[in-house]
């Protein structure tokens, strides 16, 4: 798998590339503009990836820039997080996109002067004024949906006593509150948004980049659009809740004498993840009520949290393409983000064998004082990555889940008298336990094992049915492992208006494992997969002698428990349901580039599949599952386009939800 699938085509880059083709623009360039007011999050990255991919894919730019206009709320600490991690996010995909000013990001505080002129533009040609009434009182004058707005009793103040306040504002005469511009637009019109909004403020308070210089500050909806004309942004793209300020964006840039061209707004749904909150100020209630260890947290949604918890920049790259670009909101499933987590840590994990809760084995005719190393793949997924050598001697650790004193049914790990095998080394079997006298815990298992069998095989060829991860006790390296979870117990956990309602209280645990020797010598930068357990990185806490290892996420996850879990929220109907695993396994196993429909799978297996559901329904119940192809006969992997994917499900009889859902398991 790429890093980022086909160029992807929606409604945004469609317009992009109807402006190109038309003469409009030479390249497009587009733009980041965080506040700094917080920590960026999954959210973001959802932006992030759509600027720059945009700039890269049309050879365009994207400006990074600081929307810095309320010095009340902003740090320097923002600031360089945000920094850091649109640079991680972006490091060797687009950073030869980045719009920068002399190697730093552009600051709307630093077209503070300009602004300024431009408020006095707008005063002198009557489009604005100084208006004297509370915050209280322009807050309830403004009306609402269902009441129009009262006019200021300041509307018509004379232009020149205006020009004169707004001067003696800028002296830092009145102190806040006091006093504040507002554009003259229709205090009647149904948009609240154009009820004479403000357009300036006092605030006397530092500010990061300009100091003490300014004691007013203009507002977002008038910054944003002026920032934009003047770093000479083609299209400007914003999230869905800014569609209703488009209208104030175009009357500002309209009614001030710019040379054209002037920038244009377009909107599109953010990225609401189940089991996350994107809201910044609910992310600020949980560092600053230490409901979680601060903005890094591995559970946050923070990019600093997907990064410090493991989770490579191209798997977010991967998920913000995969999800798409719409203009209506959704919540979006946190499966899909995970699929994109493990698909792309399969591609690159380095193997290793570590044992979170160890359960001591004594190999009873194994020799004492013997040392064997064993041969270990680093990933079967990349032959290059060679192997390593890993001791294995007397005494070894396995996980206590993987013993059993009495197993239950279908139980194949270890326990009494039952045979497995040990990854990469030998067959055992165990042959009596050790109890604790107080607890009756099982404390020590003994075992034997088949030196025949060196390196997992059977000369004899019998069957083993289980193969354990395990780490010899004598060479183990200790490690703090956090084992993280999600941070809700629900999907959204807002809906009720009580996201700490549904805290999880097991989203964190922390155990003390036991790590082969190699694990000594991990480095930040790598990632790896403990087999059988999961996927996990280092964590900035590691010190040396002290390693600390996060969990990134766990290997339990198919398409077959989304597609369970799409079917009890309602996403899928029994049909649709029953035909999932038959619809995928076409979907990934196309042929050569035709259309779905014309492929050899199809033709032989996905209608015969959609009849036998329909024929069972009529004689009264569905009995079994579609089962997929075991063989493709050489025919060439195949993966169509979205809009065509989900037509082609459709064509099963199944709504556009449910081709939607289907899809989205495939991915």
């Amino acid at each position: 798998m790429s890093d980022i699938p086909e160029q992807p085509s929606d409604f945004i880059r469609d317009i992009i590339q109807a402006d190109l083709a038309a003469g409009k623009h030479q390249t497009p360039v587009t733009r980041f503009p965080p506040e700094p007011n917080g920590y960026l999050h999954i959210g973001h990255a959802k932006s992030i990836c759509l600027n720059f991919g945009i700039a890269r894919e049309f050879g365009g730019v994207c400006n990074l820039r600081m929307d810095d206009t309320n010095p009340t709320k902003e740090e320097v600490e923002y600031v360089d997080s945000i920094i850091a991690d649109v640079r991680w996010l972006i490091d060797g995909w687009a950073d030869d996109r980045i719009g920068l000013e002399n190697g730093q990001p552009f600051y709307a505080s630093g077209y503070f002067d300009q602004l300024y002129e431009f408020a006095v533009q707008l005063i002198k040609k009557g489009k604005a004024y100084v208006c004297d009434h509370t915050p209280e009182e322009v807050d309830f004058m403004r009306g609402a949906p269902d009441r129009a707005g009262e006019p200021s009793k300041y509307r018509d103040r004379p232009i020149a006593e205006s020009l004169d306040l707004f001067a003696r504002m800028k002296a830092g005469e009145f102190p806040d509150g006091a006093r504040t511009v507002r554009a003259k637009i229709d205090m009647s019109s149904p948009n609240i948004w154009l009820r004479d909004p403000l357009i300036y403020r006092i605030r006397h308070a530092s500010h990061h980049q300009t100091g003490a210089k300014w004691c007013i500050y203009p507002l977002y909806d008038f910054a944003h659009c002026l920032s934009d004309y003047i770093e000479g942004i083609t299209h400007s793209i914003c999230t869905l809740e800014f569609e209703v300020h488009r209208p104030l964006y175009d009357w500002i840039l309209e009614n001030l004498d710019l040379p054209r061209p002037l920038p244009h707004q377009y909107e599109f749904a953010k990225l609401i993840p189940t089991y996350t909150i994107v809201s910044k100020r609910k992310l600020i209630t949980l560092v600053n009520d230490q409901i979680v260890t601060g903005w890094d947290d591995p559970r946050l949604p923070t990019i600093s949290g997907l990064r410090r918890r493991g989770i490579p920049a191209s798997a977010v790259r991967q998920f913000a393409y995969n999800i798409g670009v719409t203009k209506y909101n959704s919540v979006t499933d946190i499966a899909v983000f995970e699929h994109c987590i493990r698909e792309d840590l399969n591609r690159r994990a380095l193997r290793r064998l570590a044992v979170l809760r160890p359960l001591k084995i004594v190999i009873e005719n194994y020799p004492e004082s013997q040392v064997e190393m064993l041969e270990a793949v680093n990933n079967p997924e990349d032959a290059s990555a060679g192997t390593r050598q890993v001791p294995f001697s007397r005494v070894i650790y396995i996980e206590q889940d993987d013993f059993r004193e009495v197993p239950p049914p279908k139980y194949y790990r270890l326990s009494p008298g039952t045979e497995v095998r040990l990854r990469y080394a030998y067959l055992i079997t165990c042959t009596g336990i050790v109890k604790d006298p107080h607890t009756g815990a099982v404390t020590e298992v003994h075992a034997t094992y088949d030196p025949a069998t060196r390196g997992g095989n059977t000369p004899d060829g019998r069957k083993v049915k289980a193969t354990l991860h395990w780490v010899s006790a004598a060479h183990a390296v200790d490690a703090e492992v956090r084992l993280y979870d999600k941070l809700f117990t629900v999907p959204e956990p807002d809906a009720t208006g009580d996201f700490r309602a549904n805290i999880n209280p097991h989203s964190l645990e922390t155990v003390t494992g036991k790590c082969e020797p190699s694990l000594a010598d991990a480095t930040p930068e790598a990632r790896y997969q403990f087999e059988r357990l999961g996927y996990f990185a280092l964590d900035t806490d590691s010190r040396p002698g002290k390693l600390v290892f996060n969990r990134t996420i766990s290997l339990k996850d198919t398409w077959a428990k989304m597609i369970d879990e799409m079917a009890k929220r309602g996403y899928l109907s029994e049909k649709a349901k029953y035909l999932a695993g038959a619809l995928i396994e076409i979907l990934k196993h196309g042929s050569g580039g035709k259309h779905p429909s014309q492929c050899w799978l199809y033709q032989k297996n996905g209608k015969k599949w959609a009849h036998a559901y329909d024929q069972q329904i009529a004689e009264g119940g569905v009995g079994g599952e579609p089962i997929p192809p075991t063989s493709l006969d050489g025919e060439k992997l195949f993966r169509p386009k979205k809009n065509e994917t989900i037509q082609y499900i459709m064509s099963f009889g199944l709504s556009q939800q449910e081709a939607e859902a289907i899809f989205t398991a495939n991915i």
